[in-house]
């Protein structure tokens, strides 16, 4: 059995309802918690009060290494999610239970075995402080959600194991997603595969999609990544295209199917917001564009995480001047990462109106698309999608390279662009669309699973 894993805040029911889930399961229950002070011969005050925090962090992440692989319950501290080392093994062929309540009823359960307070803030004020801060760190963690302030310790393990039983898709959502799917351009393997997660009943009704939103978006490399991940880290998903002329149909589609999150590409980056519950990235809201969901107890969360693929391999960059070709959705990520590394960027676009509005929201600079011979740039970073498969042109000419130019090509298919191939050719410094590609994935890893992987881990996936 794969185990059965309760997270959440203290005073959500961790403790009561995984004894519940175990005894209808036949299989122990393990509270990390209380394995940690058995380990340390000290109650978790104890080591709060003499040691801080950051030894309880040690003691607790031991605990976690050593949990059993199978054919368990564990209920978690309420921290545990925040450190991703932990998120490695908690994740690892398990189901993930995030346990909810209101932060008053929190309050009411947790007064009755108080704590030391991790803020100066009063009870009530604590629990919604925290859980604003933990806030990303419980979604990713999550892969069913029970709200279990109106419900008894019987009521919610019930719920629980109904879910593990059947899924959270009704028959007739996961009937409506197959017809959807085979009314694509799907290729016939991947709607086999689709076949046996949607099918009623389905192959294992544990097993929840994630995908990529765009149409088109048959080119994307994004399933052959993800699903390697996913095998790697023993995660129960499958990652799959979500191909529709609508964004508003994809979205629909995906909380019917009960899906963990979406890629997002062109052209949804900035529609798809429209459909969003909550956009809590900083980074995404001053982009204006969102390329990662995150979908997470009934809400559609919105993330930037292409700013940070563009800003990774031009960090020893700072304060160079730059030309960024395009003004769409990818560009103003590009923009946003740029100019925060202090650079000097002039925006290139064939449509001038586009490039002024972006510099314009950007706080940089805009120019005609033929003036870039005359700006000599050190560096240029390509955010148009010229030399993306099937449109395989380059935006510049060969006589418009120079060898103390670097060449940044966002679009990561083919690996080697025609500008790549060019610049190579006249001896520029150029960097890839993968590597780009590969950062800005491993962000949306954190952001669906909080689990933090070194750029080399994806990097072997990416052909």
């Amino acid at each position: 059995m794969r185990r059965i894993v309760l997270v959440g805040y203290r005073g959500t029911g961790k403790t009561e309802i995984g004894k519940e889930l175990a005894r209808h399961l036949n299989v122990p229950f393990l509270d990390t918690d209380h394995l940690a002070e058995e380990q340390s011969g000290r109650t978790i005050d104890e080591v709060f009060s003499t040691d801080g925090e950051a030894r309880f962090r040690e003691i607790e992440q031991a605990v976690i290494a050593g949990l059993p692989a199978r054919d368990a319950v564990i209920g978690t501290g309420g921290g545990a999610v925040t450190i991703p080392a932990n998120m490695v093994h908690l994740r690892k062929d398990s189901t993930l239970i995030l346990l909810t309540a209101d932060p008053k009823v929190i309050a009411e359960r947790i007064a009755r075995a108080p704590r030391p307070p991790l803020t100066n803030l009063p009870a009530e004020e604590e629990i919604r402080e925290m859980l604003a801060r933990r806030k990303q760190q419980y979604a990713a963690a999550q892969d069913f959600c029970i709200d279990t302030g109106n419900k008894t310790t019987k009521e919610a393990a019930d719920l629980i194991l109904r879910i593990l039983k059947t899924g959270v898709p009704t028959p007739a959502a996961r009937n409506a997603g197959l017809v959807l799917f085979r009314g694509g351009r799907l290729p016939a393997p991947v709607l086999h595969h689709l076949a046996k997660i949607l099918n009623n009943p389905p192959e294992d009704p544990k097993t929840r999609l994630i995908g990529v939103a765009g149409n088109p978006c048959l080119h994307s490399r994004g399933p052959g990544l993800f699903n390697a991940l996913f095998k790697e880290h023993g995660l129960n998903y499958y990652y799959t295209f979500f191909e529709d002329p609508e964004i508003g149909r994809i979205m629909q589609q995906a909380r019917a199917l009960d899906a963990k999150g979406l890629s997002v590409t062109i052209p949804f980056k900035q529609s798809v917001m429209e459909h969003l519950d909550d956009i809590p990235d900083p980074a995404a809201r001053q982009i204006g564009v969102v390329n990662t969901v995150v979908f997470a107890c009934g809400k559609a969360l919105g993330y930037n995480t292409d700013w940070l693929g563009v800003r990774a391999p031009l960090l020893g960059m700072k304060g160079k001047k730059a030309v960024l070709l395009g003004a769409g959705g990818v560009a103003s990520a590009a923009a946003y990462a740029m100019t925060g590394l202090d650079m000097d960027v002039t925006i290139l676009n064939r449509t001038p109106e586009k490039a002024k509005e972006l510099a314009k929201r950007a706080g940089c600079r805009w120019a005609a698309w033929d003036t870039f011979d005359v700006l000599h740039p050190d560096l240029v970073v390509n955010a148009t999608p010229l030399g993306m498969e099937p449109d395989i042109r380059s935006p510049l000419e060969a006589e418009q390279l120079y060898p103390e130019l670097t060449v940044f090509d966002l679009v990561y298919t083919p690996p080697i662009t025609p500008l790549i191939e060019r610049a190579i050719g006249q001896g520029c410094t150029t960097i890839t669309g993968t590597g780009m590609f590969a950062e800005q994935a491993r962000a949306q890893f954190r952001l669906w699973f909080g689990i933090d992987l070194p750029a080399t881990a994806l990097r072997k996936y990416i052909p």
